[in-house]
């Protein structure tokens, strides 16, 4: 861990939540809106999960989201912000602060770990993931939904442009956020079994660009990177960024604001799961299948020339 690529300042992640906590409520649209969909795949499952964990819980909207969904018994919440968790706590479940680098659960520990929109600001996602696999009991379930690349696309294209414009470079200002292309792999590398990675975007309108970054900082979502400039936007700086933005991105009296969600799925690893088959053991051929005839790749095609 002493060697871990630090794109993110931890600190300040924490710092920040811990800012929004008291008003979070205003401006947790995004992570109800992740919360449901999370539950929903919960209610397309017959299993039941008594122990679970909310990994990340914010103020508790994970919580207040599931209801029945998952069967679950005991949900214990943990979040990196002290002040969340304390909100968190006010619902009754057992809850803990817990940095999700460094995870303080023992091995086989819980049925499901849910994760809403907390894992995008972690350096180490496959340590993370590493970590999650083992916390989990065989067969056990893990589903997070985190922030995916095309995320407020268009405030970064607006910053660029004002920022080149104004101050004559580039600096980090929007967090960088992972591919789905990439959730699968790691988590396969992290020893999931079954893993599955997709994603969906959410749309919100704003009448006025300066309510989308008050959403932003009292989500506790602001750039958290740690290379970003350490001095406050320039005045012009943020005006530019304004034009750009109703120019380039508006549609009429409304700017659009994108949130690509990504959702990951894996389970624990278990005898009696699923198996790919081997190579070679299909009863029929694709050809079969498909009641076409088969033939050679060296065969040429009847109309190739």
């Amino acid at each position: 861990m002493a060697d871990m690529i630090r794109i993110f300042d931890r600190s300040l992640v924490r710092k920040r939540r811990d800012r929004a906590a008291a008003g979070f409520a205003a401006h947790d649209f995004l992570v109800r809106e992740a919360a449901e969909r999370l539950a929903d795949r919960l209610s397309d499952m017959t299993r039941r999960f008594p122990v679970a964990l909310d990994l990340g819980c914010h103020t508790g909207e994970m919580a207040g989201t599931l209801g029945e969904r998952g069967g679950i018994e005991t949900l214990v919440q943990c979040d990196l912000s002290p002040a969340m968790a304390a909100r968190a706590a006010a619902n009754r479940h057992p809850t803990l602060v817990a940095d999700e680098e460094w995870l303080p659960f023992a091995p086989a520990s819980f049925d499901l770990v849910l994760s809403c929109l907390s894992l995008h600001w972690v350096n180490d996602l496959p340590g993370t993931l590493a970590q999650i696999r083992r916390m989990l009991k065989p067969d056990g379930l893990f589903v997070a939904v985190m922030l995916g690349g095309d995320t407020l696309g268009e405030l970064r294209s607006a910053l660029a442009a004002a920022e080149i414009e104004v101050e004559g470079g580039l600096s980090p200002r929007v967090s960088p956020f992972a591919d789905v292309r990439d959730l699968g792999h790691l988590l396969h590398r992290a020893g999931f079994a079954l893993p599955v990675a997709d994603a969906d975007t959410v749309h919100v309108s704003y009448g006025d660009p300066m309510r989308l970054l008050a959403d932003l900082r009292g989500m506790g979502a602001t750039n958290a990177v740690a290379e970003r400039r350490k001095n406050f936007t320039r005045r012009a700086t943020l005006l530019a960024a304004i034009a750009h933005y109703q120019r380039d991105h508006g549609d009429g009296d409304r700017l659009p604001a994108t949130f690509e969600l990504l959702t990951m799925t894996g389970w624990a690893p278990h005898p009696a799961q699923p198996k790919p088959l081997a190579p070679g053991s299909a009863a029929r051929s694709l050809a079969e299948a498909l009641g076409t005839a088969e033939g050679s790749l060296d065969t040429p095609a009847p109309n190739e020339y």
